[in-house]
């Protein structure tokens, strides 16, 4: 049984960021110069994170979410310009990075992607977003996913499920097979997104720190074979510590140990394969101090960022 760490978006123990942004108001101000500016932006953005993939082979990380603000004014509906075609060489290194050193790499959108939103425009963006993900795997070459919450609870969660399938249901079959979803730490409960992914026949994404403040008296052995019994694929988890008692819905600079191995072991007799997302705000720094801990704490065995158990 292994289990392969990652971490999101950005580095904090290297200077690189891929999520640099021209803002569109930036943009037409500048003009005839404003595509220049765009495509230097894009370039750079792209070679960072060709520079940040391989600092996480360096350092034995086969799992990263990918910022969705690799590519600025990506999704704005006024903005024209080709965003695919223009780059096929910067998508294609991306792509050969991850596939000749198989790793994972995943998507997380904004909070602005709501899928069962009741405003039409919304639900209208949040497809050709969706769309547009799908077409940047597609220019990688990688087959990878994207991660939803189910999103607005306008007129109750039963009419916000209706909503997400009717949606989901107008997706093209490519665009579909992005879609995973996880549980909220306020509106959909695991039992809620385990029901709409049943009927969706997508993946459940467990987040345990969502589990822990939006549960009754569940418990978690009771439904992590459900939920990893909605992939095909290896299932992927996302776990974090709260900021302090206070804040509880924050995420803290770290991973508490002590909670992560009590996690593991409640679960682990699935015996199965998967992959933890750290949601931390010091980004690999967190992944790094939670391996050296379980190495000083456990007996597990451990290759880089894999645990075996």
């Amino acid at each position: 049984m292994k289990i392969r760490l990652g971490y999101a978006c950005v580095p904090v123990t290297i200077d690189e960021t891929s999520s640099h942004t021209l803002t569109y108001t930036n943009y037409k101000k500048l003009g005839k110069m404003a595509n220049i500016k765009l495509d230097k932006v894009i370039k750079s953005n792209f070679e960072a994170l060709e520079k940040i993939l391989k600092y996480n082979i360096r350092n034995d990380i086969k799992f990263f979410r990918m910022t969705s603000e690799l590519l600025p004014l990506f999704n704005h509906p006024d903005v024209h310009y080709d965003f695919f075609n223009q780059y096929k060489e910067n998508y294609k290194r991306i792509g050969n990075i991850i596939k000749e050193n198989n790793l994972r790499l995943d998507m997380h959108p904004s909070a602005y992607t709501v899928l069962n939103s009741v405003n039409p425009t919304v639900v209208e963006s949040t497809i050709n977003i969706l769309k547009n993900y799908q077409k940047m795997y597609e220019y990688m070459e990688i087959d990878s996913i994207v991660v939803l919450h189910v999103g607005s609870k306008v007129n109750g969660k039963k009419a916000g499920i209706k909503r997400f399938i009717e949606n989901f249901n107008k997706l093209d079959e490519n665009t579909k097979k992005l879609i995973v979803v996880e549980n909220d730490d306020k509106s959909y409960n695991i039992r809620n997104v385990l029901n709409l992914c049943e009927k969706i026949n997508r993946p459940v994404v467990l987040d345990y720190h969502h589990f822990k403040l939006n549960k009754n008296n569940e418990k978690i052995e009771d439904y992590i074979e459900k939920i990893f019994n909605t992939w095909d694929k290896t299932p992927k988890i996302h776990f974090s510590s709260p900021k302090d008692k206070k804040d509880k819905r924050s995420h803290h600079d770290y991973i508490n140990s002590d909670d992560f191995i009590e996690f593991i072991e409640k679960i682990k007799f699935v015996n199965r394969d998967f992959d933890i997302m750290i949601e931390a705000k010091k980004k690999d720094e967190a992944l790094f101090k939670l391996i050296r801990e379980l190495k000083y704490k456990t007996d597990y065995k451990i290759d880089g960022t894999t645990i075996t158990l």
